[in-house]
């Protein structure tokens, strides 16, 4: 059986002449008024091995569409004024995510914009035709890091259990454990975070080229997720093994690494070996009644100059969109205050607490970056001893806001600190009309040479954004936002009362005086320092 193949004609038809130049005006608008977001973008791409694979997906994308070009060449472009919510949409989210200084999410709408350039100036069927090569655009935002803490405390547990099974006795303190042979610690690199997104970027695009269902193509999508996710607990648990049975001399050090990208490059090339022996061929390209019918005419070549003015005022209106956003960043950033806040820790607070001198005996405090302002003091009443540390923030940035992967109890690179275990604590106050809700971490003192004790601190941690409290990262952004939308900055602190936790139930019960009798005392003094008194 012979197929009539189909070619592009020579020339480019008049509907395509006619939508392509206000297409690449809207492209071109959207990268420039958002350059800063797009420069962030490429930064990380530079600096992060996570995300070094993005410089790819352009290219790769503009290829698939490419490849598309004789069925895009059957479509006539065709402006939909109904995506221009969608835009605006987008546009908003941008805000949003500026106002609260999160990055994955202004760059993924900087790329929803991209994406919904296309229907909005050619039409859904032609964006329809080159859909994937569309959505593959997303995989250029440089998204995934908050998988962090989860894919460590995955990697740890794994690794613990694997080891007791195969009869290696394990002492666990959080993310690092102790075996006969030596000490090991789960950080950000054992994750396998940067092996899951790379895995589900090319599977993704293996599946789109081999396969025609859609049910293949969603399973493969899926088993590229699952596949290095246990690759590298695998990887973790025989980096591990290595050491302990060659007496720490391999699987350490640079071959560490090294071992691991070779296990991990086996395994996904199984995989895609695996994956191919269900591969789908091209269905025969069919030639359109059109083509057939008459030899010299396209689909696309119908020149309909209501279209082309249509095509402009879509690209109008949609720069106007496109420009919305940072002008209201720009009044808005306009009346917040620049100046920097003055936070002091009175010596008493609501009585009976008073200023603990020299203070607690730790060599520790929260590893919060870039704040305004902070100060810790340590309090007591009686033989409850509290310590409370004070994280201001103003005029916040991608560098330095309230809530931040980097804001923790315990920084990744502590050597002398381990965090041994979180969770969530409800405490009923005056004044509220359901019970707060706090986060809570241990932390155990990491062992030093000829030093027997090891204290353990026991800590609480709020936010307070502009005079409400809470302990959820969602609510503190989304409150965030709201205020500064509505011209009242964005001024918020996080608050960690911490104690030493020689026995729990005391040192719960320690905390929990010190917030009921104080955090009145504390939201007058953080207004304070709001308001510069």
């Amino acid at each position: 059986m012979t197929t009539l193949p189909l070619t592009l004609p020579m020339t480019m038809p008049a509907a395509w002449r006619r939508s392509l130049p206000p297409l690449l005006l809207l492209l071109a608008a959207v990268l420039l008024v958002y350059r800063e977001t797009g420069a962030a973008m490429v930064l990380i791409w530079t600096r992060s091995d996570t995300f070094a694979h993005a410089f790819l997906v352009p290219p790769i994308s503009l290829w698939l569409i490419w490849r598309q070009r004789q069925a895009l060449a059957q479509q006539v472009p065709q402006p939909a004024a109904w995506v221009l919510p969608a835009f605006a949409a987008a546009a908003l989210v941008w805000l949003l995510g500026e106002l609260v200084a999160v990055n994955s999410v202004t760059q993924l709408a900087l790329v929803a914009m991209v994406v919904l350039a296309v229907p909005a100036v050619l039409g859904v069927r032609v964006a329809w035709v080159v859909l994937f090569p569309l959505l593959f655009l997303f995989f250029s935002a440089p998204v995934g890091e908050f998988l962090l803490p989860t894919l460590i405390g995955w990697t740890a547990d794994f690794t613990v259990m694997a080891l007791r099974l195969s009869g290696i006795p394990v002492l666990r303190e959080g993310n690092q454990f102790q075996i006969p042979t030596g000490n090991w610690s789960v950080v950000d690199a054992c994750s396998g975070v940067r092996y899951l997104i790379a895995s589900f970027m090319v599977g993704t695009l293996f599946a789109y080229l081999n396969y025609r269902s859609t049910r293949r193509r969603l399973i493969f999508a899926v088993v590229s997720i699952l596949v290095p996710v246990l690759a590298n607990w695998l990887r973790a648990y025989m980096i591990v093994m290595l050491g302990h049975l060659s007496g720490n001399t391999i699987a350490v050090g640079a071959d560490h690494l090294i071992y691991g990208w070779v296990f991990f490059g086996i395994v996904i090339t199984a995989l895609f070996m695996i994956g191919a022996r269900w591969a789908e061929p091209d269905a025969p390209a069919a030639a359109p009644a059109a083509r057939l019918a008459s030899p010299g005419a396209s689909a696309g070549s119908h020149h309909d100059p209501k279209a082309g003015a249509a095509s402009w005022l879509i690209v109008l209106a949609t720069v106007l969109l496109v420009a919305a956003p940072p002008a209201a960043l720009w009044l808005i950033e306009r009346g917040e205050r620049a100046d920097q806040p003055r936070l002091a820790l009175p010596a008493l607070l609501a009585p009976p607490w008073q200023a603990l001198e020299p203070g607690l005996a730790l060599d520790w405090q929260p590893a919060f970056n870039g704040p305004s302002a902070q100060a810790q003091r340590s309090y007591h009443n009686g033989a409850q001893a509290v310590g409370l540390y004070l994280a201001y923030y103003r005029r916040q940035s991608d560098n330095h806001k309230l809530v931040s992967s980097l804001n923790v109890l315990v920084g990744a690179k502590d050597k002398a600190w381990n965090q041994i275990a979180t969770g969530t604590r409800a405490v009923a106050l005056p004044g509220f009309d359901a019970p707060l809700t706090l986060r809570t971490g241990q932390l155990l003192r990491a062992e030093q040479p000829g030093v027997a004790e090891r204290p353990r601190v026991l800590a609480w941690q709020l936010y307070w954004v502009n005079g409400r409290w809470t302990s959820s990262d969602y609510v503190a952004k989304l409150t965030g936002a709201w205020q500064r939308l509505q011209g009242q900055g964005d001024e918020s602190a996080s608050v960690v009362v911490y104690t030493i936790a020689s026995e729990t139930a005391n040192a719960d019960a320690t905390l929990d005086a010190f917030v009921r009798a104080n955090l009145a005392a504390l939201d007058a003094l953080l207004v304070a320092a709001r308001d510069g008194h």
